[in-house]
């Protein structure tokens, strides 16, 4: 039910185009993937979803939990149905919010007690609940139980996370039992390379359908991530997709590609389309600015989503600057589409055996100017 097949590969690189099957479909990568949180990628319908050319997205098992609740879901026949999406779902296991939500919530060898931001109310989170609630949503892949921990922090601080990680995981996969969802471990270590190869072969050595690296953008230069990622991808096995977990930059995701990495999530193309942000030819141009008022040009004229189509950078300008939330839809749908036409560059790259000269090393002007 679920495999991974590379297609192609670069011969100077470690970029690969692949095809990642799931019960919902097939997933082409390399894949940026849009963040539906609470089972909704924000302001945009799973029809308009489409059409950016998404294979898949992500929800949130923390966030379904508290609500609506994944017994709600459940009835309701499963996460597909429940938010009308008939393709493939990743739902990540809460394991970021131990790290981003770390003022409400206590750390202990058999889980996470989390206070409850709706009501004050205490939570317990555990592997082997998160597991439970992931197999009741039923998404396509689950995600273990992780502990995400902070930059900066010791050695000694980022070994304890890592071991603790280790020992989830082993709790995650005894409590899995769904054949129609896939189980991917993650890989932790922070910016330590001996922690991130042995936590890189511990979770190899259980032949999960997927591997995730974890703990990168919680606060690290952004070459400490670039160091990171080029360490462990190659570490990983080869026959299985690798997800890089929070990224959604051009350079960072370019980087990530030649070092092996096939799927991406990140929910910057939303956010800063709620902000009045597009993303074009990886700049970011603010809609409010006055220099956008008279211009009746395309946002990008090389872009097809609906923004791009079907208006100009001034009504776009105006629909920002007036707060209309049309506006905020379509910067969303236009940033989205963006990333993932970005990465079907990358794949085509492969294909073509060009991704060497046009994505890596990342140079901006040569990417900027590719076919999309």
């Amino acid at each position: 039910m679920f495999r991974f097949q590379v297609k192609a590969q670069c011969s100077k690189t470690h970029a690969r185009v692949g095809c990642f099957t799931t019960p919902h479909g097939v997933v082409e990568t390399p894949r940026f993937m849009p963040v539906g949180t609470l089972g909704t990628v924000k302001g945009v319908s799973a029809d308009q979803l489409l059409k950016t050319g998404a294979q898949m997205v992500l929800a949130n098992t923390y966030h379904l939990h508290l609500q609506p609740g994944e017994q709600v879901v459940a009835d309701a026949g499963g996460l597909h149905r429940f938010m009308g999406w008939n393709a493939p779902i990743l739902t990540d296991s809460g394991g970021y919010q131990v790290f981003s939500l770390s003022k409400l919530n206590k750390v202990e060898e058999t889980g996470v007690s989390f206070r409850n931001p709706r009501d004050g109310s205490q939570i317990q989170i555990t592997p082997e609940r998160v597991i439970e609630i992931q197999m009741a949503l039923g998404a396509d892949v689950a995600m273990a139980f992780d502990h995400c921990p902070p930059f900066p922090a010791s050695h000694s601080e980022v070994e304890e996370a890592t071991l603790r990680t280790h020992d989830w995981l082993k709790r995650c996969i005894s409590a899995h039992d769904s054949s129609e969802q896939a189980l991917f471990g993650i890989v932790q270590g922070g910016c330590f390379l001996d922690l991130r190869k042995e936590s890189a072969e511990f979770v190899s050595s259980f032949d999960l359908p997927g591997i995730a690296i974890g703990g990168v953008s919680v606060g690290e230069p952004v070459e400490e991530m670039h160091r990171i990622v080029r360490h462990v991808a190659p570490l990983l096995p080869e026959e299985r997709p690798r997800y890089l977990m929070g990224i959604g930059t051009l350079k960072e995701m370019a980087i990530a590609v030649a070092s092996g990495i096939d799927l991406f999530d990140c929910v910057l193309p939303t956010r800063l389309g709620r902000h009045g942000t597009a993303l074009v030819a990886g700049e970011r141009w603010n809609l409010r600015n006055a220099r956008f008022r008279n211009d009746h040009k395309p946002l990008d004229p090389s872009c097809h989503c609906e923004a791009c189509l079907n208006h100009s950078r001034a009504y776009l300008h105006h629909l920002i600057r007036s707060d209309e939330l049309l506006g905020l839809t379509l910067l969303s749908l236009h940033n989205l589409t963006h990333l993932i036409r970005f990465t079907s560059a990358m794949r085509r790259s492969i294909h073509e055996g060009c991704f060497s000269e046009d994505f890596a090393p990342w140079n901006r002007e040569s990417a900027a100017h590719y076919t999309w």
